[in-house]
């Protein structure tokens, strides 16, 4: 029955080779991240995956003295685990863990002390998956009280740093959370409430100036910077980008058409800051890299973050003198704070903000993608008919410019005289009672948004909304002719409240023409990834939204 399992595990695969080249020491606590690791394998698939195994007899039971799973550590041949007083072997499944290598801090032990920050694992999906490399019990004269004694471990939690209480949160461990709607009618965001997107916990990095990076070039040729050469060495640039996360209003899919795994953003997935570094493009052409006319066998640019993290994106957009590809230092005039990269991050702008790696300590010229869960599997769509069960996760491309987006995050009420007081009724030419409604839109690969479009009665008649003068920032350029807009449009509407009619819907146009759909059944994917319909927030008699309806 391994072999099943085998099929679902696969999806983490990460090359042990990768952390290997890393060179970077690991730290005791990073064997935590099997907890990740375990998470990711086991929760994909497993129900359908169970059922399609063929009857086999059971592994013959076994007693297993304690000291002989201790051997069985990161300096044997086979690695061993053990949960309860089960012992299980997973040397097969080491080589592809999310996290590489670091696993093996972990063998030779129990999982129920991981277990126990991760709570992830405990379900019984986990359970039946992990009994597939089940090997035998735990001799009784090892167990204490009927129990094998698991020690202790160290929270990997425990340094991250603290976050703002606005900030919407969707877990702790590690920490997601979405901007709060009061904060997204800013053009810049403020730095406590960027949003937050962490698959792991966050470096402890103290010194910045000597934190490194490696370059590994397509020869296999490795050449280091640190952060303070970084600095010295090469021009400095500032560019104005929005981050989104590709799972930005996926609870609004799972609402509208099915559920959808992952974290159930709202609307708040997204941030614009103004970002300072140096180009990623000057950096490889300094390293030996030929950025005028590379090998053609390169196709790909690698990042691997400290925490373990990795993701790439092709090779054309890193060394591209318009894509803006920063190594970045800075966030809004200041050092990067610990949950956005500190103190080196990728900034990819234009793309899905998983490919923009924080902690950034190692970048490989390769001929290939990175081969991370990240890469490989998560940051992934299938068709609608497609569901967590079977899908062909070579057959789909991994997700990197993002599609059209906008949203509605305010709605008010605003009497006439209030109306004329404020100017908006000479914009607008209303002297009557009306709704305000402001939002944002976006569309990735540096195209312009050129319209957004707000309907009062669910789609029937439109009206377009006006663009505010902040959308002038855009990015390293201004100008409408390029494909250098990297950062959201904010926008304003006021309609009369005679006309509205109980939901308000809002779909932005890029410069390809590039429109929203009006619903999610037609993009549906089981991944929750680029959720993009028109958004639509139901109002109530008096004209002002329902609780809870920004998100939805």
């Amino acid at each position: 029955m391994r072999e099943y399992a085998d099929r679902i595990l696969m999806h983490t695969a990460v090359r042990g080779s990768q952390v290997d080249r890393n060179k970077t020491p690991i730290s005791p606590v990073l064997g935590i991240v099997i907890a990740a690791g375990l998470a990711y394998s086991f929760a994909t698939s497993t129900r359908s995956v169970l059922a399609e195994a063929p009857n086999e007899s059971p592994t013959k039971e076994r007693l297993i003295r304690l000291e002989e799973v201790h051997e069985h550590n990161r300096t044997a041949d086979t690695y061993w685990v053990f949960r309860g007083d089960s012992v299980y072997d997973i040397t097969d499944w080491v080589p592809n863990h999310p996290g590489g290598e670091v696993i093996l801090r972990a063998v030779g032990g129990s999982l129920e002390p991981y277990w126990n920050i991760f709570t992830i694992h405990q379900k019984q999906d986990v359970y039946d998956i992990l009994e597939q490399y089940f090997i035998g019990k735990i001799d009784p004269r090892d167990l204490v009280d009927g129990k094998a004694p698991t020690g202790q471990v160290e929270d990997p939690f425990k340094s991250d740093p603290k976050r703002d209480a606005a900030l919407i949160q969707h877990s702790t461990r590690p920490c997601n959370s979405e901007t709060p709607e009061s904060e997204l009618g800013s053009y810049i965001t403020p730095i406590e409430k960027f949003y937050v997107r962490n698959h792991l916990w966050v470096p402890d990095v103290h010194d910045a100036d000597s934190h490194r990076l490696t370059v590994e070039l397509y020869d296999g040729e490795e050449v280091e910077y640190t952060v303070a050469d970084l600095r010295k060495k090469f021009k400095e640039y500032s560019i104005t980008a929005t981050l989104q996360c590709s799972g930005n209003r996926r609870s609004h899919m799972t609402q509208a058409s099915r559920p959808t795994t992952g974290l159930q953003w709202g609307v708040g997935a997204i941030s614009t800051a103004t970002w300072t570094g140096v180009r990623l493009r000057d950096v490889l052409a300094d390293a030996g890299l030929d950025v005028q006319d590379p090998d053609e066998d390169i196709k790909h640019l690698k990042f691997v973050g400290a925490e373990a993290y990795g993701a790439s994106i092709p090779i054309d957009k890193a060394i591209d003198r318009h894509g803006d590809v920063l190594l970045v230092y800075s966030m809004n005039g200041q050092p990067l704070p610990r949950d956005h990269g500190f103190p080196l991050r990728a900034l990819v702008p234009g793309h899905v903000a998983a490919r923009s790696v924080k902690w950034l300590n190692k970048i490989v010229v390769s001929d290939e993608e990175s081969s991370s869960q990240w890469q490989r599997r998560d940051y992934k769509c299938f068709g609608p008919n497609v569901g967590a069960s079977h899908p062909d996760w070579d057959a789909a491309p991994a997700i990197q410019e993002t599609p059209v987006q906008s949203a509605i995050t305010a709605v008010r009420q605003v009497k006439a005289d209030r109306l004329k007081d404020s100017g908006l009724a000479r914009v607008y030419g209303l002297e009557e009672d009306s709704v305000v409604l402001e939002g944002y839109a976006f569309a990735g690969g540096g195209r312009h948004i050129v319209r957004v479009d707000i309907s009062p009665d669910r789609g029937r008649t439109w009206m377009q909304a006006q663009l505010q003068e902040d959308g002038a920032k855009m990015g390293a350029s201004g100008s409408p002719d390029d494909h250098r807009a990297w950062a959201w449009r904010q926008w304003r509407a006021v309609v009369p409240a005679t006309q509205i009619s109980g939901k308000f819907c809002v779909k932005a146009t890029d410069d390809s023409y590039n429109v929203q759909p009006d619903t999610f059944e037609p993009t549906y994917n089981f991944r929750g990834n680029l959720a993009n319909a028109w958004h639509r927030v139901l109002v109530s008699r008096d004209d002002k939204p329902v609780e809870g309806q920004l998100g939805k």
